[in-house]
């Protein structure tokens, strides 16, 4: 390496070191001289306003202070508090979307607010109460859980799904047994009283509750497995039955899954007869017989009934025929379904001469029915004369090549059935595609008319000035 040498001009002399005049500048020499405090700042003490916030938030379950705040400070309070506080504190007294978003996205995994109407509290009162039902164990756990509740939330739930009731606590069989022989009680160890909690103090005092949704059966058993975890008793079915005549706003029910039986049935609609705002009833996957819809065939007509669900139960030709002669009575049904059911051609000819009258039925369903060629004939005139329907399903039945014949007839004549399910019904390929073709163009024809009466209807909004 070559040496400097003396009196070289083209060297060029190091650089001056310049002093540091603000030492501030220099974030690393400043914090030489501060402790080593992260949160440092500036502003040693805080705005006496933001200590207030700070004690206001710290101590909002002993005085909670919002509606007197500004605007802007009640939003610093409500991002900040707890959502672990008290119902009792925040129920009545915060109505803030932000706040209640924090508490249901803390809680639950996922949140789906549209199913909520779009609001957050809504969405926690639902689901908050939905939960103390779904694992309230009778005889075990305290009611004050559910009757402690019901004051702060019955402003806001409209909607209850509880997909499962917990039975009572069986007591030590050995030790059972032995108290039967020492008391020398007949009575075996099966009839334990498997009773569910009552829902009629609930329904009474939520006067806005709209939408009902129940299943009687335990989730999540395993090992524990016994049928009767999965018993809809007839007090069970009673209480219920009770609990509809205080429950004047309901509008959906839904009974799924629980091994309702003609008897039970008749006692619920016993109580549903005449109902002011029952538009929805879904009893769908139980044990309903023939007996049991002839109840609901008498429910049909003395209701505002509009969708009917009786799907997978055991409902035969009888059944069929009572729903049939309520069907053509009536002017406010607009969908049924009765698939998985064995209503056989007898059945199925029924509701077809009920629909040649009928006017406001647009939906029927009666896949797997045991249905074949009869049922498609009288069908076939149904799609000729009724305007009204506009989907029909005849899936997983054996209509045979004539009676699919007979249904491209009926449909060569209709112009507003736009879904029609002919999977495994045995129509053969070409009149499954020829019906499809004409569905194709009854859809095509509904698409326009979506289209143009928006505007006819400004057309003739002026006149009604």
């Amino acid at each position: 390496m070559q040496e400097p040498v003396s009196g070289d001009t083209n060297m060029a002399s190091p650089p001056l070191k310049t002093s540091v005049v603000n030492p501030a500048a220099n974030p690393r020499r400043m914090r030489r001289i501060i402790a080593e405090d992260p949160e440092w700042s500036l502003a040693i003490v805080p705005h006496l306003s933001e200590l207030c916030l700070q004690h206001i938030v710290s101590n909002f379950e002993k005085n909670p202070v919002v509606d007197r705040l500004l605007p802007e400070h009640q939003r610093k309070v409500l991002d900040r508090i707890s959502t672990g506080l008290p119902l009792t504190v925040t129920a009545n007294l915060i109505s803030d979307e932000g706040y209640w978003k924090r508490c249901c996205t803390e809680r639950w995994a996922v949140c789906d607010v549209s199913r909520y109407g779009g609001s957050w509290k809504r969405m926690f009162f639902e689901r908050h109460l939905e939960s103390i039902l779904k694992y309230f164990i009778p005889n075990t756990t305290d009611p004050n859980q559910v009757l402690e509740v019901i004051p702060l939330c019955k402003e806001y739930v409209r909607k209850l799904e509880i997909d499962q009731f917990l039975p009572p606590v069986k007591l030590d069989q050995n030790k059972e047994e032995d108290d039967m022989s020492d008391s020398g009680s007949d009575v075996g160890v099966d009839e334990f009283c498997m009773h569910h909690y009552d829902l009629g103090v609930l329904t009474a005092a939520l006067s806005h509750l709209e939408e009902l949704h129940l299943t009687y059966g335990v989730k999540d058993c395993g090992m524990n497995f016994e049928w009767s975890l999965f018993d809809f008793t007839y007090q069970d079915c009673c209480s219920l039955a009770n609990a509809f005549k205080k429950c004047h706003a309901l509008k959906v029910f839904k009974l799924c899954r629980s091994k309702v039986d003609d008897e039970k049935t008749r006692v619920l609609i016993r109580n549903l007869l005449d109902h002011p705002c029952l538009v929805e009833l879904d009893l769908s996957h139980n044990l309903i017989r023939d007996r049991g819809a002839r109840a609901i065939g008498k429910l049909i007509n003395r209701s505002k009934l509009e969708i009917l669900n009786l799907c997978n139960n055991r409902i035969r030709a009888p059944g069929a025929q009572a729903i049939a002669h309520a069907l053509g009575k009536n002017s406010t049904l607009t969908s049924l379904n009765l698939r998985i059911n064995c209503i056989e051609d007898e059945g199925g000819q029924a509701i077809g001469h009920a629909l040649l009258t009928n006017a406001t039925l647009t939906s029927i369903h009666l896949g797997g029915n045991e249905l074949s060629e009869p049922t498609a004939t009288l069908f076939s005139q149904v799609l000729a004369q009724n305007t009204a329907l506009t989907s029909i399903n005849l899936a997983c039945n054996h209509i045979g090549l004539d009676g699919g014949k007979q249904l491209l007839e009926g449909m060569s004549d209709n112009k507003t059935v736009t879904e029609f399910d002919l999977r495994l019904a045995e129509v053969g390929q070409e009149s499954e595609y020829l019906i499809n073709q004409a569905l194709k163009a009854n859809q095509e024809i509904a698409r326009l008319k979506t289209l143009y009466q928006p505007n006819s209807l400004e057309e003739k909004s002026p006149d009604l000035d």
